[in-house]
């Protein structure tokens, strides 16, 4: 198990601090504030702490706040209700005496019905494209110094996108993208870990498919960008050790906000989760002038 994992693994097994009160912490890594997944995956487990014998399938959150990465964040769970078949979870992450993101999931009995699925984009499988080593190699000095930075770092996630020149070229244009996603290294057999990596992945790259239609990133320092909101609904088992396709679009953006959506795909073609994101996109003062 690679470091970054086993460390991502430990910031995910919350501590519990009474029945429905958690305590989560964020990796010191020199983050200005918490990365959004984390938040998500976090709020994720202390839910499904709370609740026996039905897995979640579908969240929405808000982020309220800027998380600080340098404190703990409380996670106090409402139990809305227990039915017959679902069940109803509220949780609201604290940091300094606020609400930082509130989440509500819901969770399902296990049960047969209908079934069907659109089909998985036809592109590069993960083994023909170059890993993150290679691509930082062949393609880092025409990268900007930022996305080669991240691109450098022990992550948990290793991310190969299709399409390389987003990251090198950033032209305007493009309004859907995709990457393959996975765990660096194994994951336990738990389902549950398997879905809490996959909400903490589920908020890579996404906003970058409604800032590329304008030739912009997350990592330009002329906009200012945060997730505002984020659904995630679970649809058949998968693993996240295991390659993942994230086939993201972005059909608007408008008043300074881009929505994104990304379907996840397993690596033989099976749709497993669907995501939806509203994104804050807001040129800074400088900026705002020279493009209005």
């Amino acid at each position: 198990m690679s470091h970054a994992v086993g460390q991502l693994l430990t910031i995910l097994d919350l501590e519990r601090i009474d029945e429905n009160i958690f305590r989560g912490r964020s990796p010191q890594v020199g983050w200005q504030r918490v990365f959004g997944g984390l938040v998500v995956a976090q709020a994720l487990v202390a839910s499904a702490r709370t609740v026996e014998g039905r897995a979640p399938h579908s969240l929405h959150g808000y982020f309220l706040l800027p998380g600080d990465p340098a404190v703990p964040i409380i996670y106090e769970v409402d139990r809305i209700r227990d039915g017959k078949s679902f069940t109803t979870r509220r949780c609201n992450a604290i940091q300094h005496g606020r609400a930082i993101f509130s989440l509500s999931a819901s969770f399902q009995i296990e049960e047969p019905g209908l079934d069907h699925a659109v089909s998985m984009p036809k592109v590069p499988l993960p083994e023909s494209l170059p890993s993150e080593t290679e691509m930082l190699r062949r393609f880092g000095a025409s990268m900007p110094e930022a996305i080669r930075r991240w691109f450098a770092q022990d992550r948990p996630i290793e991310i190969r996108p299709v399409d390389l020149a987003r990251y090198v070229k950033q032209e305007a244009g493009a309004l859907e993208q995709y990457v393959w996603l996975r765990a660096t290294g194994p994951l336990p057999g738990d389902p549950a870990i398997h879905r809490a990596v996959l909400a903490y992945l589920s908020d890579m790259t996404l906003l970058d498919a409604a800032l590329g239609a304008h030739g912009y990133s997350v990592f330009d320092t002329g906009l200012q960008v945060a997730s505002l909101d984020h659904a995630l609904w679970f649809h058949r088992p998968f693993r996240a050790d295991d390659w993942l396709l994230y086939a993201q679009d972005s059909p608007a953006s408008c008043g300074a906000r881009g929505f994104a959506r990304g379907l996840l795909f397993s690596h033989d073609g099976r749709l497993v989760a669907s995501v939806a994101q509203e994104g804050l996109m807001r040129p800074k003062p400088a900026q705002r002038k020279a493009l209005f």
